[in-house]
């Protein structure tokens, strides 16, 4: 296949993942912005956050079969069946409510995860075939595209709520069986329209032996990779020893997962703070208003991010989101009952969070040598959905025997190890990729 051909489908495996990303990005968001409230609802205020950790811990852990099937049969069936996987759950989840049985409201949301795990494999996908030169750019469209099912997900709640008024479903289930349907259509659609598939299309475009690549510092890769990945192996155990044996991948694994670490920290929390300095009606427009600019932040720059780190290289970009988040911290930590500086500061955390994200996963995709690629990707979400889960759980501890500003404090020395690992890194070697095939 010739390289006019490869990008033609490069750009239409682009386009099929953009739309497929809005579709997906719904059924997570409509499910999720109801979820601490059917909890609540079956069992009470203390366990309220308990589903949605969850549900986090469930998409962190199907990232696992998810991949080792990429791995074998390529990106269509192993996206397809998290989604097949999340409808599933949203359906179980509805059961639960309606039958009001906590357990498999439990068994549901953890399932329901894996409809998150398809959405953020998607943007692997994204990187398959792209040229080096670009692979940020096109996976930080995909990423962006989430925005406008995150912020119309939620929206969509109430009205569906209102569709199934006297069937019986308890309202706050409803929004889970938009999340089904959207899901069964993500996985539909990904089986017919995803043709050729990347992943199995990138093997077999590569040079026969697949020369592995391994990084040098940053984003420079040397042509001489560790005997493990030369083995073509796909066990996790093999393919975590690649991945960090290999300095731009451990970079990007780190910079991704203490980067949602961070975010997801803050963020979970924020609401409460408002909630704290803020009562009556205004406190929960203040919390949209503020939520909203936060995942404004978080996606709405992710195609300038993406440009920045094909420019820059993807150190000075996880270097710039390092100062973000701190900046975010500092900012959103002493704002007490300044809601234009939480605003800021929340604001600031979604461009941090972007920054470490696309720069991050884009370091973490030109690193990993192809035989390994999908197993060592879906270790990545695995590390990223347990920083995330572990944050959700630690931060609600936290502030409540201190405090949000306390919160907001130690969630600026978590990402001090990132920095100095980007600076170690940086000083081994080049910024700029060079890249032998794809």
């Amino acid at each position: 296949m010739s390289s006019v051909d490869v990008a033609r489908v490069q750009r239409r495996t682009v386009r099929v993942l953009v739309a497929n990303e809005i579709v997906s990005g719904l059924g997570v968001a409509i499910g999720i912005s109801v979820g601490a409230l059917l909890t609540k609802e079956m069992v009470g205020t203390a366990l309220s956050g308990a589903a949605q950790s969850v549900a986090v811990v469930g998409g962190a852990l199907s990232a696992l079969p998810a991949s080792r099937i990429m791995n074998r049969y390529g990106r269509r069936p192993g996206l397809a069946l998290s989604y097949l996987v999340g409808a599933a759950g949203a359906v179980t989840v509805v059961a639960a409510a309606a039958w009001r049985h906590v357990a498999l409201l439990i068994v549901g949301m953890f399932l329901f995860g894996a409809g998150n795990t398809g959405k953020y494999q998607s943007r692997y996908a994204a990187a398959d075939l792209a040229e080096p030169a670009q692979r940020g750019r096109q996976l930080s469209w995909v990423i962006w595209a989430s925005t406008i099912g995150a912020v119309a997900g939620p929206n969509l709640a109430a009205p569906v709520g209102r569709l199934v008024a006297g069937t019986g479903i308890p309202v706050l289930a409803a929004p889970y069986l938009a999340s089904a349907a959207t899901f069964l259509a993500c996985a539909a659609w990904i089986m017919a329209v995803l043709r050729p598939d990347p992943l199995k299309l990138a093997k077999r475009l590569a040079p026969e032996p697949s020369p592995p690549v391994a990084p040098v510092g940053s984003g420079g890769v040397a042509t001489v990779a560790p005997p493990a990945a030369a083995a073509a192996t796909t066990t996790f155990r093999q393919a975590a020893t690649v991945v960090w044996s290999i300095t731009g991948a451990r970079l990007g694994l780190v910079a991704t997962a203490l980067g949602h670490l961070v975010m997801v920290g803050v963020m979970s929390m924020t609401p409460i703070h408002i909630g704290d300095t803020h009562h009556g009606s205004a406190s929960l427009t203040i919390v949209g208003f503020v939520i909203g600019l936060h995942i404004a932040g978080m996606y709405g720059l992710s195609p300038l991010v993406g440009w920045a780190t094909d420019r820059l290289g993807p150190r000075r970009v996880i270097l710039a989101g390092v100062v973000l988040l701190t900046a975010a911290c500092a900012v959103a930590g002493t704002s007490g009952h300044d809601v234009v500086r939480l605003a800021l500061g929340l604001i600031l955390l979604g461009q941090g969070w972007s920054c470490t994200m696309v720069a991050g996963s884009t370091l973490f995709a030109a690193s990993v040598p192809l035989p390994v690629k999908a197993a060592a990707q879906g270790l990545s979400d695995l590390a990223t959905g347990v920083a995330g889960a572990a944050a959700g759980l630690l931060s609600g501890v936290i502030v409540q025997f201190g405090s949000y500003p306390m919160l907001t404090l130690l969630a600026a020395l978590a990402v001090v190890p990132l920095l100095a690992l980007t600076l170690r890194t940086g000083q081994a070697g080049p910024e700029t990729p060079r890249m032998s095939g794809r």
